[in-house]
């Protein structure tokens, strides 16, 4: 089990803990103080416009500061939205990060739930997918041939040599955001690894890990190896006294029912939902299957189902635990969430450190995981 942190950069208002500018400082010292406790692996989100919930809209920057402040640390996108960016400045960017951390970048690629963030890039929801796709299958190529040249529907790029190349062998690993069943079938399909929001009950998550693993039988990989990590996302708040974790746990959960329930409806307002394509159905009924997005529905309740890295080192550990046993390789929880100050957030990472990943670590030693044999080597 690997152990990983994930950034939307939250920025409460207006009662945040701290300006903006010094929420995204602060992250520095959090990730450097996450890699001395032994975590594997930072994940950074894009997102565009959706102010309080994410502050976080250009990953490239903020992975780049972070490989200059760690040393073994993995460094993820999580998720770069491929429908707004030209596959020519996404493969320059990752190449070069690749190539000034040492061979430590995670490539996930996503398409945006809601038109919100993105119709002020002139991008259309019935061309995410398609896009997406079409971006996705060239990308490869161009970290690996020596010239490139392209002709497809919405790109048209004549014979160049793509430069840098990653420092990674073949290339970086590639993952997928996945939060419906058509999309967790098709990142095993493709052979990408699954970054899986912790949505819905367990028995809806585990479902869900399975129609990505039994896709994965007959994956016809996009990129040159397999990719068969499972990263679990879920709120982080650890704290040694129960009650109190659980009450701040709550006060944590509220505002991120909140949130959601505040950019979900400005995702879709005024947008005619007759017109919405069929692959962008699930996104608009998604009270139906999330917990969090029920209006009336407690944050005692969401965190009651048990699916959040809230409470105790051991609760924490119980919770992992669950999504080991479904296949998850790594968790990789939202400490600075919400309302959670600094400090709040060190002290889980310390908590994480002293107790949760040496379990793991005492219960995985001498085993080879899946995922290390598909991790591709810096050359």
């Amino acid at each position: 089990m690997r152990f990983g942190l994930f950034y939307e950069i939250q920025v409460p208002r207006p009662v945040s803990p701290v300006p903006e500018a010094q929420r995204l400082r602060e992250v520095v010292d959090q990730v450097r103080y996450a890699e001395e406790m032994g975590f594997d692996r930072v994940w950074f989100v894009e997102h565009h416009f959706l102010t309080e919930w994410a502050h976080c809209s250009a990953p490239e920057v903020m992975l780049a500061v972070m490989s200059q402040h760690t040393t073994t640390m993995r460094l993820g996108f999580g998720v770069l939205l491929l429908p707004v960016h030209h596959p020519l400045h996404v493969a320059a960017k990752v190449a070069t990060l690749d190539v000034m951390s040492g061979g430590r970048v995670d490539v996930g690629v996503g398409r945006s739930g809601n038109p919100y963030q993105l119709d002020p890039f002139g991008v259309k929801l019935d061309e995410t997918r398609d896009r997406w796709e079409e971006s996705l299958s060239i990308l490869p190529r161009m970290w690996t041939e020596e010239v490139f040249s392209y002709e497809g529907k919405y790109y048209q790029i004549p014979p160049r040599e793509v430069i840098p190349k990653p420092l990674q062998q073949p290339h970086p690993p590639m993952f997928s955001a996945c939060s419906q069943d058509d999309t967790f079938q098709r990142a095993g399909e493709l052979g990408l690894g699954c970054l899986c929001n912790v949505l819905g009950s367990y028995e809806t998550v585990e479902k869900r890990l399975q129609i990505y693993k039994d896709a994965l039988q007959k994956a016809k990989p996009v990129g040159k190896f397999l990719n068969n990590q499972v990263v679990v996302s879920s709120i982080g708040f650890c704290d040694e006294n129960k009650q109190h974790a659980l009450e701040r746990g709550a006060e944590i959960a509220a505002w991120n029912v909140n949130i959601r329930l505040k950019n979900y409806a400005r995702g879709w307002d005024g947008v005619d939902l007759t017109s919405v394509p069929q692959d962008y159905k699930y996104h608009v009924r998604r009270a139906e299957w999330d917990p969090q997005m029920r209006k009336g529905v407690s944050p005692e309740e969401v965190l009651n189902t048990g699916r959040f890295c809230v409470g105790t080192p051991d609760d924490c550990i119980a919770t992992i635990e669950r999504y080991e046993e479904m296949g998850a390789t790594e968790i990789m929880p939202i400490f600075q969430a919400g309302p959670a100050t600094n400090a709040e957030v060190m002290n889980s990472l310390r908590l994480f450190g002293k107790y949760v990943i040496p379990h793991f670590r005492a219960k995985d030693k001498g085993e080879k995981t899946a995922a290390s044999l598909t991790q591709p080597s810096a050359s």
